[in-house]
């Protein structure tokens, strides 16, 4: 019995301290995603995507107020590609624009489409501001519902 008693007090006091622990987001330390540990893909400097709602990584970031809900364009590089995260594939992209002073040089976006880490892709979505997934996934500027397809 009392082994059983303790077991169980061990296991409220290890919730407990799991409960206080801070929420850690997967994709960086940034509320909208700048990654702290992307792999190192050398310089990046992207030329913008052309037409339509075309915009860098910058733009989207800095004007997201305005850009809510819209659809945009943006080409970039692939700096971190995450597979199957709650149902979705998440990537962080960079075209060279914004700083990471700023927090402004890289934007996540969900897909259901394939990535290489070092690719140059364009990517179609909608922009969405303070998003919280839950898990510790919360963002102040994503692009969901991406398209992706290469350059």
């Amino acid at each position: 019995m009392k082994t059983l008693l303790l077991t169980a007090l061990f296991s409220l006091t290890s919730l407990a301290y799991a409960a206080d622990a801070p929420m850690v987001n997967p994709h960086g330390s940034s509320p909208h995603g700048a990654v702290a540990s992307a792999a190192e893909v050398g310089d990046v400097n992207v030329a913008k995507a052309v037409g339509a709602n075309a915009y860098t990584v910058a733009e989207i970031i800095d004007q997201s107020k305005i850009l809510k809900d819209k659809p945009v364009v943006v080409r970039g590089k692939v700096v971190k590609f995450s597979p199957e995260i709650m149902g979705k594939n998440w990537i962080h992209l960079r075209d060279g624009s914004g700083t990471a002073a700023a927090k402004n040089n890289d934007l996540v976006l969900t897909t259901k489409d394939q990535a290489k880490v070092g690719a140059v892709v364009i990517a179609r979505g909608i922009v969405r501001t303070d998003k919280d997934f839950g898990h510790g996934y919360a963002y102040e500027v994503i692009m969901e519902e991406a398209s992706v397809s290469a350059k």
